[in-house]
């Protein structure tokens, strides 16, 4: 009888002591950047979400929370009206000075690196289970994350031993207007990497080409993102603003692929093996493995 006692009591305060930590998380999150919030939700974090920023549009609930603004041109009064204990987001969140004025106010701040490479994004991963009480989760996620790209990677060899990886440039603009071009360390780059494609851009990040660069480059394949319009509206506008971009074999060709741009934001998402395999199905029509 003492001893079903002892357990009793062991388990009860094992409970308590449950609770207790659950308790010391952090229960109301604002959250920057496009990736991270949707990794937030993933990891079981939306009822917990009271704000995002602009980039935050998936799943589509998120629509709904009221918005800090876009996450490099945050207000310290518009994230704290809301009232978070915590604001995470990467290091592309800011201004600094409002980072510093968020902090001051008792609030958390967690930054991540929005680097788009697997190691970054397990830390990235482990860091949230943390602060979620999530941690198994996390594991969990990335390792499914992990086997998603070995099979994108036995798709792409399947697919290049039929055809040859195609020269290709990632545009990002507005409305038409002058595209910036995605070069090394972006998103956009391990994005076409990992499609099984050529990145013709050499610099690094995200720059503006002029339409001599454009025509000497001559890209097989064009993959645009536009922040403001979608679908046709989109491709008709970008061809109308940069008339040079017809004179390439990708515009000749009609091989004009489109990219959700919140895909490009806050490092490596979860949405991003499922539009690697249709952008590979560009790349190498008629040649994808199923």
């Amino acid at each position: 009888m003492r001893l079903s006692t002892r357990v009793a009591a062991l388990c009860v305060g094992l409970l308590v002591s449950h609770h207790a930590a659950a308790a010391e998380l952090p229960q109301r999150w604002v959250s920057a950047g496009g990736a991270l919030s949707e990794w937030v939700s993933a990891l079981g974090g939306e009822s917990k979400l009271v704000g995002v920023d602009t980039t935050s549009q998936h799943p589509e609930a998120l629509k709904a929370l009221p918005s800090i603004g876009y996450q490099r041109q945050l207000s310290a009064e518009g994230v704290l009206s809301l009232r978070p204990q915590i604001l995470v987001g990467t290091e592309e969140m800011g201004p600094p000075a409002v980072l510093s004025q968020i902090r001051t106010a008792g609030v958390q701040v967690e930054l991540f690196s929005a680097r788009p490479d697997l190691p970054t994004l397990q830390g990235n991963l482990q860091q949230l289970g943390k602060l979620l009480g999530a941690e198994d989760k996390a594991a969990q996620l990335f390792e499914a994350y992990q086997q998603q790209l070995d099979q994108q990677k036995i798709r792409v060899t399947q697919a290049q031993l039929a055809q040859t990886s195609p020269g290709v440039l990632v545009l990002l603009g507005h409305a038409g207007g002058k595209p910036l071009i995605a070069g090394k360390d972006t998103a956009a780059d391990w994005l076409i990497q990992k499609a099984g494609g050529h990145n013709l851009a050499t610099h690094t990040g995200y720059k503006p080409f002029s339409n001599e660069s454009l025509i000497s480059l001559d890209p097989e394949v064009l993959v645009f993102a536009d922040r403001a319009l979608t679908g046709e509206a989109a491709r008709v506008a970008l061809f109308k603003e940069n008339p040079i971009l017809s004179s390439t074999r990708a515009a000749k060709d009609g091989r004009v692929m489109e990219l959700d741009p919140t895909l490009l934001v806050g490092g490596l998402g979860p949405r991003l093996p499922q539009a690697l395999k249709k952008i590979s199905d560009g790349f190498y029509p008629g040649t994808a493995a199923q």
